[in-house]
């Protein structure tokens, strides 16, 4: 009974034989998988490149118009610059218009007042007299 079972077990070359084979199939395996994933690869490949070619495609319009909106930025600013200054220069206008206009009203009520109070002086020198 033990030599029966001695003859059912593999010997040393039989088990360097067979694990030969099972390396042999697993390369194979491999190579198949290889060749299989190689069309796929150039397909994720050829994918990859119109993935980055449209991601710079659309990295280089945000620039453009990132550019274009801060020229306008820009524009809109000294547009408002322009009208502020012309703005206060305006004020500055009416404001020396209204002084002046004050000023001669001003001189007008003088003159009025000095020759009310001239009148008054000559009239009670004339009673005085």
């Amino acid at each position: 009974m033990i030599q029966d079972m001695s003859r059912k077990e593999p010997g040393f070359a039989e088990r360097l034989q067979t694990a030969a084979k099972a390396k042999q199939a697993q390369l194979e395996k491999i190579r198949a998988t290889a060749l299989a994933n190689d069309a796929q690869s150039a397909d994720r490949q050829a994918a990859r490149v119109e993935t980055a070619e449209a991601r710079q495609n659309r990295t280089a319009e945000r620039k453009h118009e990132n550019r274009v909106a801060a020229e306008q930025r820009v524009a809109q600013h000294a547009a408002e610059k322009a009208r502020q200054a012309l703005a206060v220069t305006e004020k500055k206008a009416r404001k020396d218009a209204e002084r002046a206009a004050q000023v001669e009203v001003d001189a007008a009520l003088k003159k009025d007042q000095k020759a009310a109070r001239d009148s008054k002086y000559a009239a009670r020198k004339a009673r005085q007299k």
